[in-house]
């Protein structure tokens, strides 16, 4: 049985910085990609960030976070992070941690993604 877990969310002021952990692990678990989500309520789950292994760690963004958050992480390791910085009160969302179960090429596609992690809470203030 493979486990997301995610850590590292909390309460930020506006233009602050926070940065989430997540280690994917069980089984023969393989991580060929993992990716970051948010759902803010009221709205639905959105891609943010995600890394994919095959290729030398190719990263990718949606518009809204490029060039304020940094998805970084170990293939090896099965362990991604997301650095947070400038933070937005729109940013407000619970995180979510995900990996696919082969290797994908739609890394934004939440539907993709097997096994996710229980979600980490940002909320940041105005």
């Amino acid at each position: 049985q493979v486990q997301v877990v995610e850590s590292g969310g909390g309460l930020v002021q506006a233009g602050g910085s926070l940065r989430l952990s997540c280690a994917a692990s069980g089984g023969t678990f393989r991580s060929y990609a993992m990716g970051w989500f948010r759902q803010a309520p009221g709205k639905e789950r959105e891609f943010v960030a995600a890394i994919r292994w095959i290729g030398g760690g190719r990263t990718y963004y949606s518009d809204s976070v490029k060039g304020r958050f940094t998805i970084s992480g170990d293939g090896a390791k099965n362990t991604a992070y997301l650095q947070m910085n400038s933070l937005k009160p729109e940013d407000t969302a619970v995180y979510y941690c995900a990996a696919p179960q082969f290797d994908i090429v739609t890394v934004t596609s939440a539907s993709l993604y097997k096994y996710w992690g229980q979600g980490t809470q940002v909320t940041v203030s105005s």
